[in-house]
C-alpha cells in the first residue's frame, strides 16, 4: 500500500482545513486508516481512525468534536476534515494503515505510512 498525504498549509486559528490520504497499490476494505501528528520535540501522537469496512470511527480527545475523518471508496481516499484550529493543532500529519483494529491509538500497529503533510495554525 502506498499513501500519499496532502492538504497542509498555513491557516490563521479558528479556520478549517481538509486533509487527504490517497492509497494505491491495494484495496483498502479491510483496513483500519489512521492519522497521527507530530509537533516539533514531541512524539507522534494518534489523532483520528477510521475501519474501512464498516466506516467506524475514533478520535483523540484533543479533536472530537473539531475533526472528521471519512473516507471514499470510490477514490480510495481518506479525509481529515479539521474546523476551529488552534495553535496547539500545528504538527506535521501523517496518515496510517494497517490490518490491526485494536491498539489503534499506537504508531507501531500500523504497516503503512504516508510521507506528511504539514499543517501550521496561528494565533
Amino acid at each position: 500500500v502506498q499513501l500519499q498525504a496532502s492538504g497542509g498549509g498555513l491557516v490563521q486559528a479558528g479556520g478549517s482545513l481538509r486533509l487527504s490520504c490517497a492509497a494505491s497499490g491495494r484495496t483498502l476494505s479491510t483496513y483500519v486508516m489512521a492519522w497521527f501528528r507530530q509537533a516539533p520535540g514531541k512524539e507522534r501522537e494518534f489523532v483520528s481512525r477510521i475501519r474501512w469496512s464498516v466506516g467506524a470511527t475514533y478520535y483523540a480527545d484533543s479533536v472530537k468534536g473539531r475533526f472528521t475523518i471519512s473516507r471514499d471508496n470510490a477514490k480510495n481516499t481518506v479525509y481529515l476534515q479539521m474546523n476551529s484550529l488552534k495553535p496547539e493543532d500545528t504538527a506535521v500529519y501523517y496518515c496510517a494503515a494497517g490490518l490491526r483494529s485494536d491498539y489503534y491509538t499506537k504508531p507501531e500497529v500500523y504497516d503503512y505510512w504516508g510521507q506528511g503533510t504539514l499543517v501550521t495554525v496561528s494565533s
